[in-house]
């Protein structure tokens, strides 16, 4: 703040002579507005820029509300994260479930696939076994056939 000034006024009665109102010559008057606009001015300049601050703020906050306010519209539209937690986590146990099966199935499989090799690898051995000893019947049923002798 500045020093105040002092001004000098002069004082003029009104018409009736009433001394409690007095009238202010214009050059006084003035003076006087100009002391006291030089005093506040810069004050009212500083709240003004202030005020143009805070409304350009406020302004950049409502947008940031608006853009927040539709983002949770959207993930409210979503559906609710809890449920969807709950309902992943459910997923995620068949599908655990799922493959444990898948591997039993496939354990089952190979091991029946060696059965089932086993199995024919003895059939094959019990058929050649089998024709062997057909071959051996008939070999055997040829020697004991009476064979003609010969004529000398």
């Amino acid at each position: 703040m500045e020093p105040a000034e002092h001004l000098e006024c002069e004082l003029v009665g009104d018409a009736q002579g009433d001394p409690g109102g007095f009238i202010v010559a214009d050059e006084s008057l003035q003076k006087l507005s100009e002391g006291l606009t030089r005093h506040y001015l810069p004050d009212l300049k500083r709240l003004q820029r202030a005020l143009g601050e805070l409304t350009q703020n406020q302004s950049v906050l409502l947008d940031t509300l608006g853009q927040e306010n539709v983002k949770l519209q959207e993930f409210r539209a979503a559906g609710n994260v809890s449920t969807m937690l709950t309902e992943a986590k459910a997923y995620q146990q068949k599908l655990v479930n799922i493959r444990r099966e898948m591997i039993s199935l496939h354990e089952r499989t190979s091991r029946l696939k060696k059965r089932a090799m086993k199995l024919q690898q003895q059939k094959q051995k019990d058929e050649l076994k089998q024709e062997e000893q057909r071959e051996k019947e008939l070999q055997r049923e040829k020697s004991l056939l009476a064979k003609p002798a010969k004529r000398s």
